[in-house]
């Protein structure tokens, strides 16, 4: 499934770590030339010198520099949506501006990305777009996670929006739904909490296999979706069994 990749030019966003790190590597060893893109300089400049790898500032959250970036650098095969941000809180919880970044960044952000890499792929007649969705969005609801949780589900909605309006033209559109993945994002959240132990004892408790997903488990389903001719409109639950 590699192969299919080999020299294809694929942009992932969120590149500087977790799951975009470990995305754009594998991507990278797949063979692809890689754009891995952040706006955190410093953790993305831990992939300079990578092969295949070239690395740029890009804020999702601006639609003139995402329209400049990708008008730069040309043709793009496959798209990964990496970016997001996880609130906590029940929807009683929620203050509108939590609903709105989070709209933002972990919707409206894939709508602006999508729009600038679609014609291109449409003129081709062949293109890969990967979103990062949440098993915690229509697929299961999760506690305390309502901004998340809606926008993820936006996020699936999106997904099959795009798939079902090109699928006869050569657009894949597919969305990875992760369950609780190793990352700094979850890091930071469990240490938030007061008791690290405690907190990281609790998100191991409710993953039926044990543990929690690693990012690099992350990206080998990304690096498959992205060869996946005969795949579209699909929200891939990788979960650890948390979803069954």
């Amino acid at each position: 499934m590699t192969g299919k990749i080999e020299g294809k030019t694929v942009v992932v966003t969120a590149a500087g770590q977790g799951i975009g790190r470990a995305s754009a590597l594998a991507f990278a060893a797949a063979g692809a030339t890689v754009w891995a893109t952040d706006i955190n300089n410093a953790a993305l400049s831990t992939l300079d010198g990578e092969a295949n790898i070239q690395t740029a500032h890009l804020d999702v959250l601006d639609a003139a520099t995402v329209a400049a970036f990708f008008e730069k650098i040309g043709a793009v095969d496959v798209l990964f949506n990496c970016a997001g941000f996880v609130h906590a809180g029940s929807v009683l919880d929620m203050p509108d501006s939590d609903l709105d970044f989070a709209f933002d960044l972990n919707v409206r952000a894939m709508v602006r990305t999508i729009k600038a890499v679609l014609p291109g792929m449409l003129e081709r007649g062949d293109g890969t777009i990967i979103n990062m969705a949440s098993i915690a969005s229509s697929s299961k609801g999760v506690p305390n996670r309502a901004a998340y949780g809606i926008t993820k589900a936006a996020v699936i909605g999106l997904t099959k929006s795009v798939a079902a309006d090109y699928v006869a033209q050569g657009i894949r559109c597919n969305a990875i739904c992760p369950g609780t993945v190793e990352s700094p994002s979850l890091e930071s959240r469990m240490r938030a909490q007061g008791n690290y132990e405690e907190a990281r004892a609790a998100f191991i408790a409710r993953q039926p296999m044990g543990r929690l997903g690693t990012p690099e488990e992350i990206a080998d389903l990304a690096v498959y979706l992205a060869g996946a001719t005969y795949t579209t409109g699909q929200a891939v639950g990788i979960d650890g069994g948390w979803g069954i």
